[in-house]
């Protein structure tokens, strides 16, 4: 059984940062690409970062030079550092990661979401 458990989310100002923390914990084989997500009110859920198994980080238009992906293997954990927020940046952000189980077996698994807002 995996989980995925976030936290980081919370009530910040225009301008303001947050920092977001996805830790994967349970029967883990090997864990490739983690992804952030946002799903705000009425709209459908958009890809917001990606870090490949190697590093290799991607974008939405949106975010770029303002939010930062970034991953720690040994702890099984992704990390979006979001600067200079926008109230248009409020959503539940959610975490996804590509593994393997300890069984070998391939799946995506979803954090519970945690929600930001951003507001004055």
């Amino acid at each position: 059984q995996v989980q995925l458990v976030e936290s980081g989310g919370g009530l910040v100002q225009p301008g303001g940062s947050l920092r977001l923390s996805c830790a994967a914990s349970g029967s883990i084989f090997r864990i490739n690409a983690m992804y952030w997500y946002r799903q705000a009110p009425g709209k459908e859920r958009e890809l917001v970062a990606t870090i490949t198994g190697s590093g290799i980080t991607n974008y939405a238009d949106s975010v770029k030079g303002r939010f930062t992906i970034s991953r720690d293997n040994a702890k099984n954990t992704v990390y979006l550092q979001m600067n200079s927020l926008k109230p248009e940046d409020t959503a539940v952000y959610y975490c996804k990661t590509d593994l393997i189980t300890e069984r070998r077996w391939r799946s995506d698994y979803w954090g519970q979401g945690t929600q930001v807002t951003v507001s004055s």
